[in-house]
């Protein structure tokens, strides 16, 4: 695992991020105010970061599905030309996220910084924890406004509307109850499941997140098999929060982190629905096939400790998906 921040020094000591049962346990955002239309307090922090063209600005890395879920919101929305992005190498350095060379990197062209973390001590000189993407800064105000993906990607979905944004709502007031509860079952056992797998230190961790995991899979496979997405006919916040992991599963997590009861081909409603997102407008530019294997496969040597990057598999997202003509009843 990466270094951190400790009392505002990074330093390069593997963090240790499982409890006394070998169980992976993922840290809470450090940021989390929230962008809206007039700059009024959001759910959580302060106010005073209202929603403007241009004020703002991503880091993210393309590697991570967590960061790639407001890459995908920022282009859903037609936002490129209005939150500008900086996206890091694929390999954490011994210094975290940065902007070194590297086909696809795009540097920082706001604060100028090397690393992440010099814009973590500058918003927090004393700050002690992980040093995480996304990271969405405020231009104006000079600060990291949030940190945590899943509410960067509300923020994009509905707080631009009079700042330029386009596109539907992916989190629609009629929904947004289903979408929660199918949030809350994905993150735990899918988004975060392949990572409590890969983590895990002990036998008896790995197997239950392993067992979550795929009995989540075929439930949603089950619940693919009659309607186009997650919720009916039309695409919500919830279709884009597990593409992420989805688009990840076979090159990465089936081998890398041990999950290898079945791939998602092996699944005729999952890959089918897989290939239907990837092909959405837009969305094939959100993913980097060589930023995500090369940064789990070099990065993660607490997993892979000889850093080998593998040259396989060979996966095509552009093959027909044939799903435009599924019924439109909910499961």
């Amino acid at each position: 695992m990466a270094g951190m921040l400790i009392d505002g020094k990074w330093s390069n000591e593997p963090i240790k991020p499982n409890d006394s049962g070998g169980r992976f346990m993922r840290k809470e955002s450090a940021f989390r105010n929230w962008v809206t239309r007039d700059g009024s307090p959001g759910a959580t922090g302060d106010g005073d970061f209202k929603a403007e063209a241009g004020r703002y600005h991503l880091y993210v890395s393309h590697s991570c599905p967590w960061a790639h879920r407001t890459v995908i919101f920022r282009a859903l929305k037609g936002l490129e030309d209005k939150v500008s992005l900086s996206v890091s190498h694929p390999v954490n350095t011994t210094e975290g996220w940065g902007w070194q060379d590297y086909p696809g990197m795009v540097p920082d062209k706001v604060n100028s910084t090397e690393y992440l973390h010099e814009l973590y001590t500058h918003c927090l000189p004393g700050y002690t924890g992980k040093v995480t993407v996304p990271a969405l800064w405020d231009k104006e105000r000079g600060t990291i406004v949030n940190n945590e993906s899943s509410e960067i990607i509300r923020m994009l979905n509905s707080a631009f509307n009079n700042a330029g944004a386009t596109g539907p709502d992916y989190y629609p007031d009629n929904l947004r109850t289903d979408i929660d509860a199918l949030n809350e079952r994905i993150y735990d056992t899918v988004n975060n499941g392949v990572y409590r797998a890969g983590f895990a230190t002990s036998q008896d961790a790995y197997n239950d997140a392993v067992g979550k995991l795929f009995d989540t899979l075929d439930w949603l496979e089950a619940r693919l098999s009659n309607q186009r997405y997650l919720l009916g006919a039309e695409l919500t916040e919830a279709d884009w929060r597990l593409f992420p992991t989805l688009v990840r599963f076979d090159i990465v997590y089936y081998a890398h982190f041990k999950c290898n009861v079945r791939r998602i081909a092996d699944y005729p409603n999952l890959w089918a629905y897989a290939r239907d997102l990837y092909q959405q407008p837009k969305i094939a530019d959100t993913v980097n096939l060589d930023h995500i294997k090369v940064h789990y496969y070099a990065s993660q040597l607490n997993v892979n400790p000889a850093g080998i990057v593998p040259v396989g598999p060979e996966i095509d997202f552009n093959t027909p998906h044939s799903r435009e003509s599924i019924s439109r009843k909910v499961a």
